[in-house]
């Protein structure tokens, strides 16, 4: 019986490859840009419902005074910059997965809601936006009186 000989040594191969996926997979992604400024776009979550919004915005390691949510012509920008940890002495930096730089995403905001009176609350990395919706755009419920 002829055994074949396999010419990749699987111990060496698969975690060369797993790092050159890793490289071309943050090299494409949307979410982050290697600029003089790095920014990252931060993942979001949107639910609706009938009292408004909720924006729900992941943002871990974020100090919550330096979170900025600002609304103006009708976007409503969320803002952060996280600063990369230094290393410390002795140590040495083989892979650094966990971004730093200015956090930031806009949304367009609908006319249904209430811009005056949006709140937001930051807990366990996540900034939760409410935006409520302007008491004229909600939905009424009119009663249908039947004759006879």
């Amino acid at each position: 019986m002829l055994n074949s000989r396999n010419p990749y040594n699987a111990a060496v191969a698969l975690p060369l490859l797993r790092d050159f996926d890793f490289l071309f997979r943050e090299l494409a992604s949307p979410g982050a840009r290697n600029d003089a400024e790095r920014t990252v776009t931060p993942a979001a979550d949107i639910l609706e419902a009938e009292s408004g919004i909720t924006l729900r915005v992941d943002l871990p390691g974020h100090d919550a005074k330096a979170i900025q949510v600002k609304v103006e012509d009708g976007v409503l920008t969320v803002r952060s910059e996280r600063k990369a940890e230094a290393v410390p002495e002795g140590n040495v930096l083989r892979r650094q997965e966990r971004a730093s730089g200015v956090y930031a995403r806009q949304f367009r905001l609908p006319d249904t809601v209430d811009a005056t009176r949006v709140e937001a609350r930051y807990d366990n990395g996540v900034l939760t936006l409410t935006l409520p919706r302007r008491e004229e755009t909600k939905p009424r419920v009119v009663e249908v009186k039947v004759q006879g």
